[in-house]
């Protein structure tokens, strides 16, 4: 499942538009589709989303000696 449908599936099923998600993100409606048609949904913009919709967002890189670096939106 590519970005652009794993938002639209969240939004779905937390009952909220992806345009009111986009509000929420501080992006108009249009721009916000733009990115989901592109899939140019930055790592900044994909956290955002996850505190609106309220889901954690983890983003992770597993280097050469096994060492895991991870990203998320939790504090």
């Amino acid at each position: 499942m590519n970005t652009s449908n794993l938002i639209k599936k969240l939004c779905k099923e937390k009952g909220i538009s992806v345009a009111e998600l986009a509000r929420r993100i501080g992006q108009t409606p249009q721009n916000f589709n733009k990115k989901l048609k592109r899939e140019t949904v930055s790592t900044e913009e994909l956290m955002q989303i996850a505190d609106v919709l309220g889901v954690v967002f983890e983003q992770s890189y597993i280097l050469e000696n096994g060492e895991k670096l991870t990203i998320t939106n939790e504090s």
